[in-house]
C-alpha cells in the first residue's frame, strides 16, 4: 500500500486499483484534503496502468462532510479554499476518464456524499446512510456540487433531500437512484465492489471516456465556467448571517 498524505492505493490487479480515504477519523472535508483527492484523481485518470479505481473508505463513517467546528470559524479566505476544494475536487472525480466504484460501508453525509454521486457505479452497505444537509447548517450549494446533484438525482430527490436535510438508508437510497447494490457485511461490499470494477476495467478505455465525457460534458463545461466566473471565491464568502448559528445548532444535537 502506498502512502499519500490521507490518501492510500493498493492494487487489486486487472488494472483495478483501490482509493482509500484516510482522513481520520471520519474523513471530514478540508480545503487541502480535496485539493490533494482533486490531484490524486486525476494522476489515476491519466495513467495507463489504472483501468478502473475503487473508491472506500476504512472508517465507520464513508464521509461526514464539512467538520462544523471547524467550519464555523472559517474567515473569508478559508471559505473560499473549502468551495475551492468542493468544486475542483469533485469536479476531478465527476470527469475522470477511468471508472470509479464507490464502495460505501457508513454514512456519507452533506459534501461527502458527493464522492458517490460522482462515481459511476455505487454499492452501498445495509448499515450505509446518505443525505444532504448543507440546508441545515445554513450553507448552499457551491457550483460543482450544485451541478452534480442536478446531473445525478431527479427533481423529487433534489427535494427530498436538498430542501430537508434528512437523510435516507440505503434501500430508499436504492429507490432513489444513488446506489446500485445493497451489501449485508463489509466483506460483501468488497467483493461487490471488485466484481463491478472488473466487469469496467475489461471495457475499451477510449471509448468508455468518450461516451462518459458525451454523458456529462455539458455538466463539466457549466461548472468549469462557473469557476471562472468566480464561483470558487463567491463574494461575501460561502456562509451568510444564519450559518454559525445553524452549524452550533447541528453540533449540540438540536439540529437532529
Amino acid at each position: 500500500m502506498t502512502e499519500a498524505g490521507w490518501l492510500n492505493t493498493r492494487d487489486l490487479g486487472d488494472g483495478v486499483v483501490e482509493l482509500q480515504l484516510g482522513r481520520a477519523p471520519v474523513n471530514a472535508l478540508s480545503a487541502d484534503f480535496l485539493m490533494e483527492f482533486a490531484t490524486k484523481i486525476d494522476e489515476m485518470g491519466q495513467g495507463p496502468a489504472v483501468s478502473a479505481i475503487v473508491l472506500k473508505s476504512p472508517f465507520k463513517v464513508f464521509s461526514a462532510g464539512l467538520d462544523l467546528k471547524e467550519a464555523q470559524e472559517f474567515d473569508l479566505e478559508q471559505q473560499h479554499a473549502i468551495v475551492r476544494g468542493l468544486n475542483e475536487g469533485f469536479l476531478a472525480l465527476y470527469s475522470c476518464p477511468k471508472p470509479v466504484v464507490a464502495a460505501v460501508g457508513g454514512a456519507a453525509i452533506a459534501g461527502g456524499l458527493f464522492f458517490v454521486l460522482a462515481s459511476d457505479v455505487r454499492i452501498g452497505h445495509s448499515r450505509s446512510a446518505y443525505g444532504l444537509a448543507e440546508v441545515r447548517v445554513g450553507a448552499d450549494f457551491p457550483i460543482g456540487p450544485l451541478e452534480i446533484a442536478k446531473a445525478t438525482l431527479d427533481s423529487n430527490t433534489q427535494r427530498r433531500l436538498m430542501l430537508t436535510g434528512q437523510s435516507i438508508g440505503p434501500i430508499a437510497a436504492r429507490n432513489y437512484g444513488l446506489v446500485d447494490i445493497i451489501a449485508e457485511d463489509m466483506e460483501d461490499l468488497e467483493i461487490y465492489a471488485l466484481r463491478e470494477a472488473r466487469k469496467l476495467a475489461e471495457l475499451p478505455p477510449q471509448t468508455f471516456a468518450s461516451v462518459k465525457m458525451q454523458l456529462r460534458g455539458e455538466v463539466i463545461n457549466r461548472i468549469k465556467a462557473g469557476i471562472a466566473a468566480g464561483g470558487n471565491a463567491p463574494e461575501g464568502g460561502w456562509f451568510n448571517s444564519e450559518t454559525k448559528a445553524a452549524m452550533e445548532k447541528m453540533i449540540s444535537g438540536r439540529g437532529e
